[in-house]
Formats: C-alpha cells, sequence, structure tokens
C-alpha cells in the first residue's frame, strides 16, 4: 500500500499529513440536519461534536449518535481529548429527561451515553447516569442502553450504582498503552482502569465490557499486545481499536498513522490473545457500530 504519512509543519512542530484512508464524507444530508435540529431544541451534547468524530456525516445519516451527558466541561485536561476544560460543580437535573425524549424522538433501539469527567461531584456524576439509564428503560419500546462511562475518581459506590441500573453494555476506556498514561492521561490510571473493567465484568447484572483504544501515539505493537492481555484477564468482551487524529496544534501529535492492513493484523492479534470481538479499522471509534458489536455477542 502507498505510503502517504508525508510531514506537515505546523507552530513548529513537524505534523504528519492524514493519509487517503482517512478521508470522510463531508456533513450533509437531512438526517445530519435534522438530527443536529433535534439535538439543539433538546439541549443535549454529543460525543460526536464536542470530539469532533469522523464518523458523525456516517452516523447521523443512520440516526445514531452518541450523547454527552453532564455537560460540556471535563475537569481533567487528557493531551488527546477536544472536549473543553472546567470546573463548576453544577448539574443539570432536566437532562435524563431530555435525553429520554430525544431517544424516544430518534427511535432509537441501541443507545450509547458517555460523559466527561466531573471529578468536582460528590459522586463523580454517577446519579446523572443512573436516572438516563432509568428514564431510556421507562420508554415504552425495546432498547438498548450502552453506557461509556469515566473511572469517577474512584469515588465509592459510584461504578456500582451504575452497574446495578442494568446497562446492557458497560465500557470504560483505556485509551493507550500504561507508558503512554503521563503524558496523555496525566490524571488517569492505566491500572484504575483495568480495576474499573474488572468489577464491571464481576458483577451481577453481566453487561457486555467493553473499552476501546487509539494507536499512532508512540506505542509499540508489544505494548498493545500487552494491553490486549490485560483487557482480556481483566473480563472485556469488546475492545475497539482506531487511529488517534489530533484535534488540533495544541494537543498530542500523532507519530504515525497505521495502514488498514495494519488495523486488520491488529484485530486479528486480539481475537488469538482471546477476547471475543475487535473492532479495529483507521476510523473507529468507542461506539462505532455499537449496536452491531451488542448483537453479535448476545
Amino acid at each position: 500500500m502507498k505510503n502517504e504519512n508525508r510531514t506537515r509543519h505546523v507552530m513548529g512542530q513537524p505534523r504528519l499529513g492524514k493519509p487517503s484512508w482517512l478521508r470522510v464524507k463531508p456533513r450533509s444530508g437531512q438526517e445530519y440536519f435534522e438530527l443536529r435540529r433535534l439535538f439543539q431544541d433538546k439541549g443535549l451534547h454529543t460525543i460526536c461534536s464536542e470530539a469532533k468524530c469522523p464518523n458523525t456525516a456516517e452516523c447521523w445519516s443512520q440516526r445514531t449518535a452518541s450523547f454527552l451527558i453532564l455537560g460540556e466541561r471535563c475537569t481533567r485536561r487528557c493531551t488527546f481529548c477536544n472536549v473543553g476544560y472546567g470546573w463548576s460543580g453544577e448539574i443539570d437535573r432536566d437532562e435524563p429527561r431530555r435525553l429520554a425524549e430525544g431517544v424516544d424522538a430518534l427511535d432509537l433501539e441501541h443507545v450509547v451515553l458517555t460523559s466527561v469527567d466531573r471529578d468536582d461531584l460528590e459522586d463523580g456524576g454517577a446519579a446523572i447516569f443512573v436516572e438516563s439509564i432509568q428514564r431510556l428503560r421507562g420508554l415504552q419500546k425495546e432498547l438498548r442502553v450502552e453506557v461509556l462511562t469515566p473511572d469517577f475518581a474512584q469515588k465509592e459506590g459510584a461504578l456500582e450504582r451504575v452497574l446495578a441500573a442494568g446497562p446492557d453494555v458497560f465500557a470504560h476506556n483505556l485509551e493507550t498503552v500504561e507508558r503512554l498514561y503521563p503524558g496523555v492521561r496525566p490524571r488517569s490510571s492505566y491500572r484504575g482502569s483495568l480495576q474499573v473493567l474488572g468489577v464491571a465484568a464481576r458483577h451481577p447484572a453481566k453487561p457486555v465490557v467493553k473499552t476501546g483504544i487509539m494507536v499512532g501515539l508512540g506505542e509499540t505493537i508489544e505494548e498493545i499486545e500487552e494491553l490486549m492481555r490485560d483487557a482480556k484477564s481483566a473480563g472485556v468482551q469488546i475492545l475497539t481499536v482506531g487511529q488517534y487524529l489530533q484535534p488540533s496544534p495544541r494537543h498530542h501529535r500523532v507519530e504515525r498513522f497505521y495502514t488498514p492492513s495494519e488495523f486488520r493484523e491488529l484485530a486479528e492479534r486480539g481475537r488469538v490473545l482471546g477476547l471475543p470481538w475487535v473492532e479495529s479499522g483507521p476510523l473507529v471509534r468507542s461506539s462505532y457500530h455499537a449496536a452491531e458489536q451488542h448483537g453479535a455477542l448476545s
């Protein structure tokens, strides 16, 4: 395959130009604009928009989206993430109601809820996750609920409350290999995230357990394999692997772009190591094809 990892320079720093396999269609079409209006009318946020997800056009055109609850300001400053930073202590108690209304209007069958880190809250935001799940369960329809949670800063009882609410899928992202955590997730812990996944895997509610990582941050293949082994040992059933894309020059730089064939090889390595499902590709993100993944394992 032709190597298109050309180097550009931005603000004095070398920056890799995107290869052809990372080009996506522009955001357009009736469904896309209809969903954008709905989210604006309901005062809802999506991680699709906040994180500049490259799959937004594809997903919204198919009337799927990943909802971002607990506001749009995060109390941590991960160097890969485009979500804004801030500590407020404030919380929107009406958000779960509006979320349920939005999901009902979209007539979704599989809903993904994620959030910013809310270390400023006593429970890390767990109560809003719980109420959101309960509101969605109250809709008169068959609905699968997937949550992609933070680690709740290990606040006592927070994780257990969310699991007891009965999500069908529980996800918590490792994001990268252990060595890179200080520079990529400086206020998070690789071992702490593995512990979160292990608690979910052992919980009586028995959700499908899922995690996701980015590649292109400077990790080695051996480190990725070690992460896969750790994830399998923790009880992970679904692993997503996607290319890291730098949101702006002030974020962590891309060290290299993996080719589509390399992503296929990573998926095969994961399966050989015993992970039941590995979704691996340049544009794969945590909730990409979420409904299909759950269906394949249920």
